[in-house]
């Protein structure tokens, strides 16, 4: 450990030094100490770039170049990187030296917080913080179950809520769940099939159903009318609807909430994280009614029968402040519906341009691009052999020489899916959409010429893939 010598004797760390003699082996100690995997996939991607410093929706190299970020850290750095504000009130509230996490008091911070996430949801009362979205939804997967008596939990088919035992037990992803069970007791419907949620109802022992209003895998969005609809349903069945909002609330989908799309929509649960954070201290939250918390917590000897060591610290408070203070002071709701509008209805127009490009779909800043099979010969031959090797290959093809040529981040959304994900800061404007559809027409127009760097490195994925079996 990096330490320095203080003028009374005593050693003092050193964070700078210690970046600075040994942030170098960054990738090294990843392969020896963590996931072993992520270095192999990055250096097979060429994706193992060293980044030195970040703000807003840019990052920068060694060689001082700028990189885009559509990615925002998977939705958790939706003000950009080191918003001035948040920075702010983080040092202020290390220079309050709160006496923070006492266990036996109840600090301001924490009922601020809850006042202000609750003024967007009027029909919520109460709010129990954690450090992530996978907590905010064991939290609610907890407290449906104790509210109701009832064990059985729905889920759409390809959500995603989260890894941890009980909110892997409604990922609707197959190849995240095998290997981990037993699970929770669970069934899956599909997103928008009134009907299976119904026959599953019927039977008496569901809680609750789970559902994103527009999931991250695909960036599908559950069709006009469900969310409602299911609703009536749950509720004359006594069981009850949770909103999943840890990527989409916040003001990503261009609404303060994605279900707030749909009039008449009121969950009885919500979870957020990821944005609240401001890109700086987890924080996740699990907003509800009041007859669930009172249910939950019913006495004084249950006072704790739920709780996170690290919920509401005074640091993650602190950032959540700040975030929804910039999330009203600089209108990002509205500025992601309208630059979202603006990338969308761009990328839209070069669908009958491309044929290897089928779709362009989403909400806010939330946007889906699929990739399809082509139309002409010579195209439908190399999109079937990287279709026979593993499915989701065209879309890698398409995100590595975004970054490599144009130094521009996204993301494949998904395991097995021929669709990008775009999730940018919410703070992007048309510069930034000028430049990401400059680079994704240079893209599409070579891999419309069938040969050259990106159908070369197609043949190393297909090999890559080939050798994984």
């Amino acid at each position: 450990m990096t330490t320095t010598e203080t003028s009374t004797g005593s050693k003092e760390f050193d964070l700078a030094k210690l970046l600075t003699t040994r942030g170098a082996e960054r990738y090294e100690l990843h392969s020896r100490h963590l996931n072993h995997q992520l270095p192999r996939m990055l250096r097979t991607l060429g994706f193992d770039k060293v980044y030195q410093r970040a703000a807003g929706a840019y990052f920068w190299d060694e060689e001082g170049r700028d990189y885009l970020d559509m990615l925002a850290g998977f939705g958790v750095m939706a003000l950009g990187r080191h918003h001035p504000v948040v920075r702010k009130a983080l040092h202020d509230v290390l220079d309050a030296s709160l006496a923070d996490l006492t266990r036996f008091d109840c600090q301001p911070l924490p009922g601020l917080l809850a006042e202000k996430l609750l003024a967007y949801t009027p029909h919520l009362e109460r709010v129990f913080f954690s450090s992530s979205g996978t907590e905010a939804v064991e939290t609610a997967l907890k407290f449906a179950r104790h509210a109701t008596g009832r064990p059985r939990i729905l889920y759409c088919v390809h959500g995603f809520h989260g890894l941890t035992a009980g909110s892997l037990s409604v990922n609707g992803e197959e190849n995240f769940r095998a290997g981990f069970a037993p699970l929770l007791p669970d069934t899956a419907i599909g997103l928008g099939d009134l009907e299976a949620l119904e026959r599953e109802l019927r039977r008496g022992d569901v809680a609750a159903l789970i559902v994103e209003p527009i999931q991250g895998k695909g960036v599908h969005a559950a069709p006009p009318g469900f969310l409602p609809a299911a609703q009536r349903l749950l509720h004359d069945h006594r069981a009850l609807l949770i909103a999943d909002e840890v990527q989409t609330g916040l003001g990503r989908t261009g609404d303060f909430f994605a279900y707030q799309r749909d009039r008449g929509v009121e969950p009885d649960l919500v979870c957020v994280a990821k944005a609240l954070s401001g890109g700086y201290v987890p924080v996740g939250a699990t907003l509800g009614k009041e007859w669930i918390f009172k249910k939950v917590y019913s006495s004084m000897d249950r006072v704790l029968v739920h709780s996170a060591s690290f919920g509401a610290n005074a640091q993650a408070m602190a950032a959540g402040l700040a975030t929804l203070a910039v999330i009203e002071n600089e209108e990002l709701v509205s500025n992601a519906r309208r630059t979202g509008e603006l990338l969308r209805g761009r990328l839209a127009a070069l669908v009958d341009r491309y044929e290897l490009l089928h779709d362009v779909r989403g909400r806010g800043l939330m946007i889906g691009i699929e990739f399809g099979r082509p139309a002409s010969l010579g195209l439908r031959g190399r999109w079937a052999v990287l279709q026979a090797a593993r499915k989701g290959l065209f879309a890698q093809m398409v995100v590595v020489p975004l970054l490599q040529r144009h130094r521009i981040l996204t993301q494949v959304s998904g395991d097995h899916l021929e669709v990008i994900k775009l999730i940018p800061p919410l703070i992007i404007g048309e510069a930034e959409v000028d430049r990401f559809v400059a680079a994704f027409t240079a893209v599409m127009d070579e891999a419309h010429r069938g040969s050259g760097l990106m159908w070369d490195f197609g043949r190393t994925l297909v090999r890559q893939a080939l050798s994984n079996r």
